[in-house]
């Protein structure tokens, strides 16, 4: 079954920060897990002592369309 909206109210367009480390790795991989997209590229940002890593996704309107986008 292919859900239109996110889960557990969650908006449709999420940027997700964080230092550059597994935990943040592990919210992305969630987020996809839940059948968000990523969308563009990742940020990084130096803040003098860590990488800092940005990273937006989608919910996609129509996952086979989202399949073969360029996201």
């Amino acid at each position: 079954m292919i859900m239109k909206n996110p889960p557990d109210d969650l908006p449709i367009y999420r940027v997700l920060t964080g230092p550059d480390d597994a935990k943040f790795c592990r919210r992305v991989s969630e987020a996809l897990a839940l059948g968000y997209v990523l969308y563009g590229s990742p940020a990084l940002t130096f803040n003098g002592s860590n990488v800092i890593v940005a990273q937006a996704v989608i919910w996609p309107a129509d996952k086979a369309a989202a399949a073969g986008s360029n996201f």
